[in-house]
């Protein structure tokens, strides 16, 4: 019986988990790595740390297993997608911290594009919004403000990519001939890809003056991404799967047909609908992104809605507030009272994403009175990701064309009842929960399966998604119109803060 090895790199933690050739998890080991906030809107990781819990974590969940490397068919891995680092080829060390996906630097760069008129440009050849949520703001804003960076860049040392770029090059022999790679999945969330060559465009390349040679060669998400050097406990296993995270849940909760839909409750939240070979532009804020690509078969491309802040906020709760001293204490607290009592929390602690795209925007709390108390807070929270997933889902329907009477979740705040429910309430539309909700890992297993030949395609490997649980909308639409009017209410007034 083969196994595979999935790597999922996360925005606050890196997890390995070990599936059998049958799709069951043997053994998964987690480790959170540093948040590092330099200031209000900054957010920054550890290239060098993520790579070391990496490591650890894979020793780890082999030794749970029982296996090693001999065991294994294939690697798998999946990763926070738009966060950006830049390191020297010779060296093999970080010329910065990598920029994190939620990191708003790099302001001034999308102003500056904007105002030269080329928003309309870009977003017809990528897919994407002029956002600094994107890899080339966050690699423009590296290259202009730190020193090393620019002169590696200039002198042909220096080698641009996303975390999956990172452990890739590394696994496969870092400074002694790793290989430089990333999938399209990644790719097409850089702001540097033409999604219909799905290769690095010329025009952006020259729009953001960023060096083709720095960066990495794209390559369909299930393929060959070199195999594992010594000096790791992989090594000889060759890595055939990398999806970015939000594919890859999608991937895991087999959509893999037009019109299935996912949101993934994470440290954010991300809706994401499989358009099938169709590009689909957004007339509403959303993203056109690669669904995936399995080796030369054409790409499938979604539509995606991304919200900033999700499971985040209970951390902020947690370690902000102090209202609950456990994320998972959150739903008995919310659930202490009946509703939100009038309460409304927008968490826009980096400015809103889709679908308005709102960097001036900044967290609000309004209804508050006496009567509201640390219940009804842990009650906005939540609902407040509820809310901004309908906001999402609403435009996603009027882009895409389909009625999306369906919502696949996954992630750790889908195994939160009482958000589920609500969830059901504010779509008014069915919402499934799988058997597995880790489904970023199961997808980098699935995929890296295919490449191996472990799998015959994705109908094999859709036969392992099962359901859990459904939850049905309880409220009328009376109701539900007024509950999202409200929301909006609360909306308007985060807006033009900063």
């Amino acid at each position: 019986m083969g196994h595979v090895l999935a790597l999922d790199e996360g925005t606050t933690s890196t997890r390995a988990v070990i599936y059998s050739e049958d799709g069951r998890v043997l053994a998964s080991n987690q480790q959170e790595f540093r948040q590092i906030f330099p200031a209000a809107g900054l957010v920054e990781h550890d290239p060098v740390e993520i790579l070391r819990t990496t490591r650890e974590v894979i020793g780890r969940a082999l030794g749970s297993a029982l296996l090693t490397a001999k065991d294994l068919t294939a690697v798998g891995i999946t990763n926070q997608r738009e966060t950006t680092l830049v390191w020297d080829r010779t060296s093999g060390a970080p010329l910065h911290n990598a920029l994190v996906w939620q990191d708003t630097r790099g302001g001034e760069l999308v102003r500056a594009l904007t105002e030269a008129g080329h928003a309309e440009e870009i977003a017809e050849i990528t897919g994407l919004p002029v956002n600094t949520y994107f890899s080339a703001i966050k690699a423009m804003w590296l290259r202009e403000n730190v020193p090393a960076v620019r002169e590696g860049l200039d002198a042909g040392t220096a080698l641009i990519g996303t975390i999956d770029s990172w452990l890739i090059w590394n696994f496969t022999g870092g400074v002694h001939g790793g290989l430089h790679a990333t999938d399209v999945t990644n790719a097409s969330r850089t702001m540097l890809m033409d999604l219909r060559t799905l290769d690095w465009s010329p025009r952006l390349l020259e729009l953001t003056g960023l060096p083709a040679t720095a960066l990495p060669e794209i390559r369909p998400s299930v393929g060959d991404f070199g195999t594992v050097a010594p000096g790791y406990l992989t090594a000889g296993v060759p890595i055939t799967g990398v999806l970015g995270d939000q594919q890859s849940a999608a991937f895991g909760q087999a959509c893999f047909s037009p019109g299935d839909t996912k949101n993934t409750y994470g440290t954010g939240c991300f809706i994401l609908t499989n358009t099938g070979e169709a590009i689909r532009r957004s007339a509403h804020g959303l993203v056109t992104t690669v669904a995936f690509r399995i080796g030369d078969e054409p790409a499938q491309y979604a539509l995606e809605g991304s919200i900033a802040v999700a499971g985040s906020l209970v951390q902020w709760l947690r370690d902000n507030l102090g209202i609950i001293r456990s994320s998972a204490e959150v739903e008995t607290l919310a659930a202490s009272v009946e509703d939100c009592g009038d309460v409304y929390f927008v968490p826009a602690f980096s400015g809103l994403y889709a679908p308005r795209w709102r960097p001036d925007a900044r967290g609000t709390i309004t209804g508050l009175t006496r009567f509201a108390h640390k219940g009804h807070i842990a009650r906005a929270a939540l609902e407040s990701t509820a809310f901004q997933t309908a906001d999402v889902l609403d435009v996603l329907r009027q882009d895409s064309g389909y009625t999306i009477e369906r919502l696949r979740v996954d992630g750790g705040m889908s195994r939160n009842d009482l958000l589920m429910s609500f969830q059901a309430d504010v779509l008014g539309t069915e919402v499934v929960r799988p058997t597995t909700i880790e489904s970023t890992a199961t997808g980098a297993a699935t995929a890296a399966g295919i490449g191996a030949g472990l799998y015959s395609g994705t109908a094999d490997v859709a036969r392992f998604w099962t359901e859990e649980k459904r939850w049905s909308p309880r409220i009328d639409e009376d109701a539900r119109v007024r509950l999202l009017h409200r929301w909006n209410e609360a909306v308007d007034r985060s807006l033009g803060w900063a």
